[in-house]
């Protein structure tokens, strides 16, 4: 299939965007790109126009009103997959009585949206890699809204299970994309504490799921009968946790342009200066400064296509070759001067990964264990609760107020990171943020109290989201346009891999070995922090 130039100039007027970038190429060495970068910029065309780098069109387009509405959207979105993901932790203590979940069966329920974010993740990267990065959020936040909400409907265990995985494929997707389409409208100086604002907004949908969780479902008022269903208070929330994805894909929709730099890159001069032209007019809006006339180094051999013009493959051999293509990207990011790099951050999302969504999507469970025996979370492991509704009901409101503590304290973290990130960088803030958490859920084994096992959950919690703030940071200024999305892609897929891992593990031990989870945790983290420090540095560098 292949697109026609001036189906693509029409287009350029409207706010959804696509087209096709070009076949990663010349890996080998990142320096040799920056210093072509360089010599390229403020150079003249025959006609006298100026001709500007991807990092001065940034520039000429200002920083301001743009920039805030592109935050609020994109944060939005950020909140969203967060109460998705979320969502699924605290309906755990009552509805495991409606749908008879052993701890067993809430491990897999816990693990079902990492194992559809493991198998979107990559996907939805590559093809943001490929047709554009705006079309693929909207996409995949309408998925992983659509199913999320039909989730309530649910009667069996098995059918919640799946839908939970289907939404998980959308949330795969818009988690890596938005960070590389946030940071591609940002200009250098600001893009570390805006990615570091936007990654923020995952602590307003902690607070927001746990806030609704906490509302909604101690209330008997929420419990109805839907025909042959007991609509349980629980599913209400499920419901109510599906609204962020669905507005957020209609934002998108709507409101947001496709990143300019994804735009060069696929050669689309004339849209890529649309966009620059409407950032221009929204960050000067109240002036009388006239929008500058420029064009743009970007790139003219515009490839990237799966079926070249006249092919005449069958329909097998055409998904063969799009499997090839979409592995393509894998190859490259584990080869040339990014190979070492890519093997650390490899490491880092398993570690980081596996502890902290294996232990936070368990914590109002182990909470909930607390509140019957006090003590640490480990204390009362050798007695399950039954499965009977006098084991849920009523629901202890005790256990979604201390949820909503713990995503609360993400506060601090976030603050601290905004504040810092510029001036320290994301290396260092990463490495130490991992050590920290790594200290935290040793200490959280040890104690014996209530108050001290929330306290030291409100200190993991507090200090494991800088860790996630300056991994964004990083993940989106090691690699190039071409591979940005894709690497951020397969990266948290392999985190979702070990999220999996870290929940089943849990749900497998919690009632027989529960310090064994928690230190594994512990030992994880510590190697993220250790392995952290082979990290190059990235503070205020140009992206690629």
């Amino acid at each position: 299939m292949s697109r026609g130039v001036s189906g693509a100039d029409r287009e350029a007027s409207r706010p959804l965007l696509g087209g096709d970038p070009l076949n990663p190429t010349g890996l080998d060495s990142d320096e040799g790109e920056v210093i072509f970068n360089r010599a390229a910029a403020s150079v003249s065309d025959e006609a006298g126009t100026k001709r500007l780098s991807y990092e001065e069109a940034v520039e000429e387009a200002g920083f301001g009103l743009f920039h805030w509405l592109l935050l609020v959207v994109c944060g939005w979105a950020n909140a969203s997959d967060a109460v998705e993901i979320l969502c699924v932790s605290f309906l755990l203590p009552t509805a495991r009585c409606d749908l008879l979940l052993s701890s067993s069966d809430m491990g897999l329920l816990t693990a079902s949206i990492f194992l559809g974010m493991m198998f979107g993740g990559y996907m939805w990267g590559y093809l943001a890699d490929l047709r554009g990065r705006r079309k693929v959020l909207v996409v995949s936040l309408a998925i992983n809204g659509l199913f999320g909400g039909l989730a309530s409907l649910a009667p069996w265990f098995w059918l919640f299970l799946l839908l939970r995985f289907i939404s998980g494929v959308g949330v795969g997707g818009s988690i890596p994309v938005i960070f590389s389409y946030f940071s591609e409208f940002m200009p250098r100086l600001r893009r570390g504490a805006m990615i570091s604002a936007l990654a923020t907004f995952w602590m307003a949908g902690n607070i927001l799921a746990a806030g609704l969780a906490w509302l909604v479902i101690p209330r008997t008022w929420a419990h109805f009968a839907l025909g042959s269903l007991d609509f349980q208070s629980w599913r209400l929330f499920v419901v109510l946790c599906s609204i962020p994805s669905i507005s957020s894909a209609i934002l998108f929709k709507l409101l947001m342009p496709e990143s300019p730099k994804f735009l060069m890159e696929a050669g689309r001069e004339k849209e890529a200066i649309h966009v620059f032209k409407l950032m221009f007019q929204l960050n000067m809006k109240g002036t009388e400064k006239p929008f500058p006339e420029f064009a743009l180094h970007t790139n003219s051999n515009q490839r990237g296509e799966i079926i070249e013009k006249g092919s005449v493959d069958t329909k097998s051999m055409l998904l063969i070759r799009f499997l090839k293509q979409g592995l393509l990207p894998i190859k490259h990011i584990f080869s040339g001067s990014i190979r070492a790099r890519s093997i650390v951050l490899l490491i880092i999302f398993y570690c980081i990964s596996f502890g902290y969504y294996g232990l936070w999507m368990w914590f109002p469970e182990l909470f909930a264990r607390i509140e019957s025996s006090g003590g640490s979370p480990c204390a009362n492991v050798s007695l399950p609760s039954p499965l009977n509704n006098q084991s849920c009901y009523p629901v202890k409101t005790a256990v979604y107020m201390e949820g909503f503590t713990i995503a609360a304290s993400n506060l601090p973290g976030n603050i601290f990171t905004i504040l810092i990130m510029d001036s320290i960088g994301g290396k260092t803030l990463l490495s130490c943020s991992l050590l920290v958490s790594s200290l935290s859920v040793f200490l959280i084994y040890v104690v014996q109290t209530k108050a001290q096992s929330l306290a030291l959950s409100c200190i993991f919690s507090g200090v494991s989201v800088i860790a996630w703030n300056a991994l964004d940071v990083v993940g989106t200024e090691l690699y190039p346009t071409q591979l940005r999305s894709s690497a951020l892609g397969f990266f948290t897929g392999v985190g979702r891999v070990a999220a999996i891992m870290g929940n089943v593990v849990f749900g497998k031990l919690v009632d027989s070995n529960c310090t064994m989870p928690i230190l594994l945790v512990s030992a994880l983290l510590l190697t993220g922090g250790v392995v952290a420090l082979l990290l190059p540095q990235t503070r205020q560098t140009e992206l690629t």
